[in-house]
């Protein structure tokens, strides 16, 4: 197979320190698809544009973590926002 690869000078958005602790939490604690998602954020890319909508939101419940708003509509944002004022 030929597999075409992205050159480094692509690279626009390096993961901080912060993001990559994160990310290897995760691969110690086993958690390979919340790392997953966690690279594909830090990278800046939409982890819906690669998983299911289905997946991810279990991924996120399962890590208690707040499911981004790529996938809330501006409507449930404003509703979180005004919930927490």
């Amino acid at each position: 197979m030929n597999y075409s690869t992205s050159s480094t000078s692509n690279f626009e958005s390096p993961i901080t320190p912060e993001e990559l602790n994160h990310i290897l939490t995760a691969i110690s604690n086993g958690r390979y698809s919340w790392a997953c998602v966690l690279i594909l954020r830090s990278m800046g890319y939409n982890p819906l544009h690669y998983i299911p909508q289905r997946t991810y939101s279990r991924i996120a419940k399962e890590n208690n973590s707040v499911v981004t708003t790529a996938i809330s509509t501006p409507q449930e944002v404003l509703e979180t926002i005004n919930s927490h004022s």
